[in-house]
């Protein structure tokens, strides 16, 4: 194809934010840069669409390539997608135009500056996962800290600076000893190009350190035990199409990167390493589901379950089998789908009733019985009820897991427990019992966007429950390529 496609992907929605930024509304209702946002988000998906059905699901080789000098002799603006990144493209053209949608309610004020910062990260967001070179993927994956900060400090909650400061340095500073990293690779293998890198392979004696460096930044990203606290602080401040991009997309950058760099450039650490990620994820997703069962705030229960979440899919991608790798990729487009479903049924009560405590609620399905159903249905996919998209990746990272060590599969599925746990008792308290409070007798039913959005979360979620072909099928190829070059390069070395 000649025509650029993933450079559009990633440049339309900075096109919009700068069209917005040099667009007022006379009437001053922000009509205009709504329209404006939402039109470039659709249009970027539909193009995410059209790739993904050109797309060639019988190779593992990077397809659509753009290769164009940036800094001559050193840095190549290189970009490209296989089947695990394309679908966590989609996954983020998908989500951005619900964000767009969404702050029709949540966002009273500099509406314009927020959909333009929304607009930005998402070319960051599409940027990680169609970059090619290290240096590409690391200046993407660090601007991305930029919006989400301003989104935070602004448009959050009362300690919302408090809040952005945490997220922004706790990320930064993890990242600093991947740059450090990357350098060194440059240094080791003269090109950061990382289709290179696998070919002619990286050093065991440097991989230890190489791969402790990228660890310090996914880790915190993703984010991993015990350097997971700054992420229920940034969920409960930010608002809610906030939280909804750092749960569904951010989260998932650093799980990406796991699969793409520490198991292609580092293989033999990664064996290494596989027994602290078995640790660090068992203890993630028993330890944080113990504490989102004592969490009496919506948004911090629903936070603590994506630790866990993602205690799963780091689990899943370390087995390096082929059912826990493709779980993993599956439970994150999964987890993107449902938390940013939670997360906006959190947040449409929230601009009626003004409190995210679960004892300020009880006995709504009285009141909006429509919402009660499709907030039961996310809750379900959370737990992993068969017949929704959760089931699937968590059923594939278990099977992986005992494949590869019994013992760590046995204490992970006790998470499943608690899962179902922490979730059900949330929807009893939320939906259920007597109508205590008052006040909940005023509040009106969703409006027809808010419904609009969460049929949009809904429909996939019971689609790929029951027929996860199409997503099994895109990674399949990837998958089994990627372990086959790691358990060479593991021969090899």
């Amino acid at each position: 194809m000649n025509f650029p496609i993933l450079s559009s992907l990633i440049l339309l929605p900075t096109v919009g934010a700068l069209f917005l930024f040099f667009t007022k509304d006379k009437d001053g209702n922000n009509l205009t840069a709504k329209y404006v946002a939402l039109f470039t988000t659709v249009v970027n998906f539909l193009i995410s669409i059209y790739l993904w059905i050109s797309f060639d699901q019988s190779t593992s080789t990077f397809q659509f390539v753009e290769d164009r000098t940036w800094i001559e002799g050193f840095i190549n603006y290189k970009v490209g997608v296989d089947g695990i990144s394309i679908l966590f493209i989609i996954l983020t053209t998908f989500i951005t135009p619900l964000c767009i949608i969404s702050v029709n309610n949540s966002v009273k004020n500099r509406l314009r500056d927020f959909l333009i910062a929304i607009l930005i990260m998402e070319s960051f967001m599409i940027g990680v996962f169609c970059a090619l070179d290290l240096v590409v993927f690391y200046l993407f994956f660090e601007a991305g800290l930029i919006p989400m900060f301003l989104i935070i400090g602004i448009w959050g909650g009362p300690k919302r600076v408090y809040s952005a400061f945490k997220f922004f340095l706790y990320t930064l500073l993890g990242s600093v000893l991947m740059l450090v990293a990357i350098i060194s690779i440059y240094w080791i293998a003269g090109t950061t190009d990382f289709i290179q890198l696998y070919e002619l392979g990286i050093d065991a004696k440097y991989q230890n350190l190489l791969w402790l460096a990228f660890f310090s930044s996914f880790a915190v990203k993703t984010p991993m035990w015990p350097v997971h606290t700054w992420l229920p602080d940034a969920h409960v401040e930010a608002p809610t199409a906030g939280s909804v991009l750092l749960a569904a997309i951010l989260l998932k950058m650093a799980g990406y990167g796991f699969i793409r760099f520490s198991l292609g450039l580092f293989p033999v650490a990664s064996e290494v390493f596989t027994p602290l990620i078995y640790t660090l994820s068992v203890i993630a997703i028993i330890f944080t589901s113990l504490i989102a069962l004592m969490q009496e705030d919506m948004k911090k229960l629903i936070a603590y379950s994506s630790v866990a979440h993602m205690g799963f899919v780091t689990l899943g991608i370390f087995t390096l089998q082929q059912q826990g790798i493709e779980g993993s990729i599956i439970q994150m487009i999964s987890h993107g789908l449902v938390s940013a479903a939670l997360f906006l049924c959190v947040g449409v009560v929230y601009d009626r009733m003004h409190s995210r405590m679960i004892n300020s609620y009880g006995g709504i399905v009285t009141i909006i019985p429509k919402y009660s159903i499709l907030f039961m249905l996310f809750t379900l996919a959370a737990l992993g009820l068969p017949g929704t998209s959760g089931f699937i990746g968590e059923f594939l990272i278990l099977m992986g897991a005992f494949k590869d060590n019994f013992l760590v599969a046995v204490i992970a599925s006790l998470g499943v427990i608690l899962g179902a746990a922490y979730m059900l008792w949330l929807y009893k308290r939320v939906v259920f019992g007597k109508l205590v409070n008052e006040d909940l007798k005023k509040m009106f039913d969703l409006n027809r966007s808010e419904y609009v959005i969460l049929s949009c979360l809904a429909a996939p979620t019971l689609f790929f429950g029951f027929y996860p072909d199409p997503l099994i099928n895109t990674i399949e190829v990837s998958v089994t390529d990627l372990i086959n070059m790691h358990n060479t390069n593991i021969t090899s070395k």
